[in-house]
């Protein structure tokens, strides 16, 4: 019992480090936008960067979890592996030449000031034409770093993502400051360099397309679970962001939309901080072929470790919340303040079931997963807008709190009801 709580807080702290620098690239990054842009501009690059999380959702089919699990599961089988990577690299290559050319053709015929209200629709054209090449740089660092993960190789992991994380904060910090590309473009092209940096450190390690191109299998049919998982939330998301955006821009003012946007960074700053760690230390672990008491003698610890952390930051980000607002966003965003507490309790929530469905994805239980994540998602969504006309601007952060709630107690009976190997 000793040893597994020695190798959670040793996985946790390796792995939180290099995802503490990931959530210094957005804090810097969001910090940034925040200080040279208005809210209302504010909130429209956070719809930009909804755009670009489903183009990089249905062009890489959402893999990543599949890339970490397909590569643990059959590293040992060096044949079957290369299949395995071959299958899922034409996947993704011919997803990314629909995804790009459906964008190009909605470039030039969607009304974009509706979505883009303080932005030349020329400028939001540029920027969605250079993010074609971003989206696919952040494709090759995310496949690169969840193939190193699920070899073990956690150094170069560490590595693509620490340098990734620099990259990017340098990038956007140069050319906001010297003003030569639009804020949509810095933002779209900020993960080009990283990415090639990326797929050098991969090719190390024999993930290349030279090594995968040797083999004569092409396996494809274990990726589909894991793209529907992966897909689903990475395009209804951003869509009900979308969604919850227009609808407080348009019923409380885009300078509302844009502090609520602010708070949603705060929010993602948590939330994203465990997810990835949670993903090194569980996704690797979990298996059908478990029994149910080695999956609870596993799991257990790390799920009640996993909820006294949260806990303990939840506390610790309301305590501090004033200086908080300050420090990531900017005076504009003061308004904020009153509002995060509702946040935070949605935050605590939403690690508990990021951390049960997880389990559902190591085990492919598509079908439950999926159920889960569109219901939840159409629970924010109705929420939102009922409790905005009731609430005002305290009626997102309610609903949120509501949706992660309801999915944590969901999430806990469908794992309870799962079949173990017996």
């Amino acid at each position: 019992m000793k040893s597994d709580s020695v190798n959670f807080w040793k996985a946790f702290l390796g792995s939180g480090m290099v995802t503490f620098l990931n959530a210094l690239r957005v804090f810097v990054v969001n910090k940034l936008l925040a200080v040279y842009l208005s809210p209302s501009v504010f909130a429209c690059v956070g719809q930009f960067m909804n755009f670009m999380t489903m183009g990089q959702a249905t062009s890489s089919l959402a893999l990543q979890n599949g890339w970490v699990s397909l590569t643990a599961q059959n590293k040992n089988n060096l044949e079957k592996l290369q299949g395995m990577w071959r299958g899922g690299f034409r996947l993704t290559t011919f997803a990314s030449i629909v995804t790009f050319a459906v964008a190009l053709v909605l470039c030039f015929t969607v009304p974009l000031e509706k979505f883009f209200p303080d932005i030349h629709p020329r400028l939001v054209q540029a920027a969605i034409i250079f993010a074609l090449p971003g989206v696919f740089a952040t494709n090759i660092i995310t496949i690169a770093a969840s193939v190193m993960n699920g070899l073990g190789h956690y150094r170069r992991w560490a590595l693509i993502n620490m340098v990734s994380s620099l990259w990017q904060m340098l990038w956007v910090a140069f050319f906001l400051y010297s003003g030569r590309l639009s804020v949509l473009s810095i933002v779209a092209t900020q993960s080009v360099i990283a990415g090639i940096f990326a797929a050098q450190i991969a090719a190390r390690a024999g993930f290349s397309l030279k090594e995968i191109r040797k083999t004569a299998l092409d396996i494809r049919a274990p990726w589909f679970s894991y793209a529907l998982m992966g897909i689903v939330p990475m395009v209804l998301s951003p869509m009900v962001l979308t969604f919850m955006r227009m609808t407080i821009g348009e019923n409380l003012g885009w300078n509302a939309a844009g502090i609520w946007q602010g708070i949603w960074k705060i929010s993602d700053f948590l939330t994203a901080f465990f997810s990835a760690i949670l993903g090194v230390i569980i996704l690797p672990k979990v298996s059908a072929q478990m029994t149910k008491s080695e999956f609870s003698k596993m799991f257990r610890p790390i799920f009640a470790k996993t909820m006294l952390l949260a806990l303990a930051a939840v506390v610790s980000l309301y305590l501090g919340r004033s200086l908080l607002v300050l420090v990531m966003l900017s005076s504009e965003f003061t308004g904020a303040i009153d509002y995060i507490p509702m946040q935070l309790v949605g935050d605590f929530f939403r690690v508990g079931g990021w951390a049960l469905g997880l389990v559902l994805i190591a085990r492919r239980e598509t079908k439950k997963f999926l159920i889960l994540e569109v219901c939840s998602q159409f629970v924010l969504a109705f929420a939102t807008y009922i409790f905005v006309n009731l609430y005002e601007f305290n009626g997102p952060m309610m609903a949120y709190a509501l949706e992660n709630f309801l999915t944590l107690v969901a999430s806990a009976l469908i794992v309870r009801s799962l079949k173990w190997n017996k």
